[in-house]
C-alpha cells in the first residue's frame, strides 16, 4: 500500500508534517518502537510508531531519523499523546533528511493503525496469489479478505461436498467449514497432526493419506510463500510450525486437476496464515525490548513503562496486567548448524494459544520473542477472582504439554527435543528478571530428564534444598570453601561486608536497585562490591549456574 492511502484514512487521525513529495513509497509493514535506535528490528518498507519515549533533547532527533533511514522505513509517525506537539526538531531532521512525517492525534491508539497497515498489505499479497490462480478465481478472492480459512472451507463444502479443517502442528484446530459439521474432537487433531508431522520428517509425499477408525483423511500441508520445496535440513526449521489441511477424503485417486486446486487452496491459507503471523510482530517486538531491558539489568521503572504499553496490546479491554509469568523454550537438533530459536518462538506461540480466551483470535494474548537457540514468552495474567485467591493460577508446567506432547514428538522424530521451563508469577517489573532466571532454570531441569518433550516448573526449583542435608561433609566444606573464604578473608582484612552484599543480592534476584535499597548503598558502591566478589572468585554474578553456586555454598555454610 502507498503512503498516500494511510493520509486519505481518516479514522487513522493522521496529519502530515513533511515529505509531501514522497507519499507514493511503499509500505510493507508497520513497527512501533521507542528504542534509541531499534535498527536491528527494521527491514526496510516499515511505517515507524513512535510515542517519543526515546527523545531526550533535541539533538536525539538528528541520530533518531538517521537510524530510520539507514533501515530505509518508509515513514515516520509521532504520537501527540506523550508530548503533545511533536518537537519542531524532529520535523526538521525527517525533512532534512527526506522522511515523510506523520503526527498521529492522540485520540487513536497506535493498534489501530498498526491493524489497518496489516489489513490492507496482507488484502494485496492475497489479490497477488488470486492472480497466479485465475482459474480458481472465485475461491481465492473470497479468502482472507472475506472472513479467514472458514469461507474457503466452506467453498470446498459447498462446490465440492468435501468436510476440510485446518489444524495446527500441535493438532489445535483453526477453522473447519460449516459442511464438517461438528467440530473434530480434540484427540482425533492430535492423532491427525501426529501423523502429518511423522510423514513430513521422513520425506512422504503428500497428501498424506490417514485411516481413524473407519474414516479416511488426505492432509496437505499450508507452507508459507517461497517454501514450496524443502530441502531435509529446511524440514526441521519449519516441520513444527506449518499449519496443514486435513480433509474427509481419499486423495489417491483423486485426477491431477482437483489436487492443483487443493493446492491452490493450501496457498490461500498460507496467507491468511501470514497475515496472522504479521499481526504478531507487534507483541514479539514489545517482548523482545522488554526481555531486552530485563536482561541488561535495566531500571525497574524503565521496565515497567514499557510494560504498561505492552498489557493494553496483549490484554485488549482488560486493562493492566497485576502478575507476570515467563516461558522459556527450546529446540535442539542433532547436528544442526542453524539458530533454532526462531522455531522455538513459533512453536512456543503455538503451545501458550489458550482457546478458552474469548474472541476469535486467541493468539493475540502472547508475546514471544527469541535470542540465539532460546524463546522467551512474556505472559500476562489479568486479575484473579477472589475465589482462586491462593490457588495456583496461570499457565502449569505439568500441562503445558499435556495434549501437544503426541505430535511434537512425532514432529521431533528421533534427532530432536523440546524443553520448556516455567517462572512462578511476579507482581512488578522488578521480579522479571528472577522470573526469566528462573525459567531458564527449570527448563535446564527439564533438560536432564529423559524424552522428546519436557517441561518443568517454578515448584520444583525448590527441591535442591531437600538433598542438601545428604551431601558429605567433606564435599560440604570443600565446595564453600572454595567460593567463600575468599570473600571472608576479605571482609576480615577490609570489612568490605562482602558476604552480606553476595545474601542481599541474591535475595533481591539480581535487581540493583532493590538490593542497593536495602544495604542502603549508592548503585555504584553495590557494583564495585559485586565487581569485588567477582574478581575474588572468578565467577559471574549475571550468569544463573554462578548465582545457584553462590546460593547452595550459602546455605550449605
Amino acid at each position: 500500500m502507498r503512503l498516500r492511502a494511510l493520509l486519505d484514512t481518516d479514522a487513522l487521525g493522521l496529519k502530515l508534517l513533511g515529505g509531501e513529495g514522497e507519499l507514493d513509497r511503499a509500505v510493507r509493514g508497520v513497527m512501533t518502537t521507542d528504542l534509541r535506535d531499534p535498527s536491528r528490528y527494521l527491514s526496510g518498507g516499515e511505517l515507524v510508531l513512535t510515542g517519543l519515549a526515546w527523545r531526550r533533547d533535541a539533538a536525539d532527533s538528528e541520530s533518531f531519523v538517521r537510524i530510520l533511514v539507514q533501515a530505509g522505513v518508509a515513514a515516520l509517525a509521532a504520537g501527540e499523546a506523550e508530548l503533545g506537539d511533536v518537537p519542531e526538531d524532529l520535523v526538521v531532521a525527517c525533512a532534512r533528511h527526506r522522511l515523510p512525517l506523520f503526527a498521529v492525534h492522540e485520540s487513536v491508539a497506535f493498534a489501530t493503525i498498526t491493524e489497518h497497515v496489516v489489513r490492507q498489505v496482507s488484502g494485496e499479497r492475497a489479490g497477488d496469489l488470486a492472480a497466479v490462480v485465475d482459474r480458481h478465481r472465485r475461491m481465492m478472492t473470497s479468502g482472507p479478505a472475506g472472513g479467514g480459512p472458514e469461507v474457503v472451507l466452506d467453498l470446498l463444502g459447498s462446490d465440492l461436498d468435501l468436510r476440510a479443517w485446518v489444524l495446527s502442528p500441535t493438532g489445535r484446530l483453526i477453522a473447519g467449514s460449516k459442511a464438517a459439521g461438528p467440530a473434530l474432537p480434540a484427540e482425533a487433531c492430535a492423532r491427525l497432526a501426529a501423523e502429518h508431522l511423522s510423514a513430513t520428517r521422513t520425506g512422504r509425499r503428500d497428501p498424506h493419506r490417514v485411516i481413524l477408525g473407519s474414516t479416511t483423511y488426505s492432509l496437505f500441508p499450508i507452507r508459507s510463500a517461497g517454501r514450496s520445496g524443502q530441502s531435509a535440513r529446511d524440514v526441521r526449521e519449519t516441520v513444527l510450525s506449518d499449519w496443514l489441511l486435513a480433509v474427509e477424503a481419499d486423495a489417491g485417486d483423486w485426477a491431477e486437476e482437483r489436487l492443483d486446486l487443493l493446492h491452490g487452496v493450501t496457498q490461500l491459507i498460507a496467507v491468511e496464515r501470514d497475515r496472522r503471523d504479521a499481526a504478531r510482530t507487534v507483541r514479539r517486538r514489545l517482548a523482545q525490548e522488554v526481555l531486552e531491558l530485563v536482561q541488561t539489568g535495566a531500571a525497574p521503572a524503565e521496565i515497567a513503562a514499557r510494560l504498561r504499553v505492552a498489557a493494553p496490546v496483549l490484554l485488549p479491554g482488560l486493562g493492566s496486567a497485576p502478575h507476570w509469568q515467563v516461558v522459556v523454550a527450546r529446540v535442539d537438533w542433532d547436528g544442526a548448524e542453524t539458530e533454532t530459536g526462531p522455531v522455538a518462538q513459533a512453536l512456543l506461540e503455538e503451545i501458550l494459544v489458550d482457546p478458552s480466551w474469548p474472541g476469535r483470535e486467541h493468539s493475540d494474548r502472547i508475546a514471544v520473542a527469541h535470542t540465539g537457540d532460546e524463546a522467551m514468552a512474556l505472559v500476562p495474567l489479568p486479575a484473579v477472582s477472589a475465589e482462586h485467591d491462593g490457588a495456583e493460577t496461570g499457565v502449569l508446567a505439568d500441562a503445558l504439554l499435556e495434549s501437544v506432547r503426541s505430535p511434537l514428538t512425532a514432529g521431533l522424530d528421533d534427532d530432536g527435543r523440546l524443553t520448556l521451563g516455567v517462572s512462578a508469577a511476579v507482581h512488578s517489573a522488578e521480579g522479571l528478571r528472577g522470573a526469566l532466571e528462573e525459567a531458564r532454570h527449570a527448563r535446564r531441569v527439564a533438560a536432564a530428564r529423559p524424552g522428546r518433550v519436557c517441561a518443568a516448573g517454578h515448584q520444583e526449583l525448590a527441591s535442591h534444598v531437600l538433598l542438601l542435608p545428604f551431601v558429605p561433609d567433606d564435599v560440604r566444606r570443600a565446595f564453600t570453601a572454595r567460593l567463600l573464604d575468599p570473600l571472608r578473608d576479605y571482609d576480615r582484612r577490609h570489612r568490605a561486608e562482602l558476604i552480606p552484599t553476595l545474601e542481599a543480592f541474591l535475595d533481591c534476584d539480581g535487581s540493583w536497585t532493590r538490593c542497593a535499597t536495602r544495604l542502603h548503598l549508592h548503585v555504584n558502591t553495590l557494583r564495585y562490591r559485586v565487581g569485588r566478589i567477582e574478581q575474588l572468585t572468578g565467577r559471574d554474578l549475571s550468569r544463573l549456574e554462578d548465582k545457584l553456586d553462590f546460593f547452595l555454598a550459602l546455605r550449605m555454610s
